[in-house]
């Protein structure tokens, strides 16, 4: 299994950015992909225009998002992915984004760099950094 772990500090107050993560029209506009999200712990949700889906398995208000997470990639076999995204506030109203990604399968190493290309560098953007 592979496993990614990124970290970045954006110029926004933790509650935006969990927000911006959870609701389908500031995810969309955000990463600039479709996005279907919930605020409910349990409810599937979509992004990038169906090529990832899964479940909220976890959500701490405006400090964690604990999500299952699958590609068009994974086969049937595969089991799903887990994805959890950390806020943290820092002092001056900015936060720091932990994600951790683990149990992608085997082979799929491209998902770091799709992690930075799709959602960070967007998101550095989205937030005006």
């Amino acid at each position: 299994m592979e496993s990614v772990s990124i970290s970045q500090v954006f110029n926004v107050a933790p509650e935006k950015l969990y927000q911006a993560w959870l609701d389908s029209d500031t995810h969309s506009k955000m990463t600039g992909g479709s996005a279907e999200c919930s605020l409910e712990v349990g409810a599937e949700y979509s992004a990038w225009d169906g090529y990832i889906w899964g479940k909220n398995l976890e959500l701490i208000e405006n400090q964690k998002i604990v999500q299952s997470w699958r590609s068009a990639e994974f086969s049937d076999e595969d089991k799903d992915s887990i994805l959890t995204v950390e806020i943290k506030a820092l002092s001056d109203g900015k936060c720091e984004l932990h994600l951790s990604h683990t149990n992608i399968p085997a082979g799929q190493t491209q998902y770091e760099n799709g992690w930075v290309d799709n959602y960070i560098e967007p998101m550095m953007d989205y937030f005006h950094q």
